[in-house]
């Protein structure tokens, strides 16, 4: 299982990206039915709640006043986090890792968390890296990586805490 990476500074556009290949080999290992599926679900709802609600609350805005992402652009990222926790909800309700339910929400799951990568990396990140100084990245990365800390550190892969946040993407 790969460890929860830890707070890095650099390059925002890097730093995410590094996510991005850490939640392609936590759903790898949580494919694997020989794999403590329990414990990896557990360290990617926790990374990849403090990965969107880091890139939502610095990221974003910070692209979207640099005209480098325009409002479309954040809305559009921001409900495919919502549809990615919606799935991340279903999987962690799933009691028995073993089941074929669980398999079935993890495709869901990796369905829509591939979709919303490939998307990001195109649509969000290619204009960071061009539209956007090398400087103002390397701020970025360092305060999007103390916010993805902060929130690891205050347990926000929870299922109540990612039940809260669907909850409230439902009512809004």
């Amino acid at each position: 299982m790969p460890k929860i990476l830890p707070a890095s500074d650099g390059d925002v556009v890097e730093v995410i990206l590094a996510d991005h290949r850490w939640f392609e080999e936590a759903l790898r290992e949580l494919r694997d039915v020989q794999s403590d599926r329990a414990a990896v679900l557990a360290d990617l709802a926790t990374v990849l709640i403090a990965h969107a609600e880091a890139e939502e609350s610095k990221v974003y805005p910070e692209l979207r006043r640099k005209d480098a992402i325009d409002s479309d652009e954040v809305e559009h990222s921001e409900h495919e986090h919502d549809e990615g926790n919606e799935a991340l909800l279903a999987l962690m309700e799933v009691e028995d890792t073993a089941s074929e339910e669980f398999g079935e929400k993890l495709h869901e799951l990796s369905e829509a968390l591939s979709h919303h990568l490939d998307e990001e990396e195109r649509d969000v990140l290619n204009p960071a890296r061009t539209d956007v100084s090398e400087e103002t990245r390397r701020k970025l990365g360092a305060a999007f990586g103390q916010e993805r800390a902060r929130l690891i550190e205050s347990g926000c892969g929870a299922i109540e805490n990612v039940r809260k946040l669907v909850d409230n993407a439902k009512s809004s």
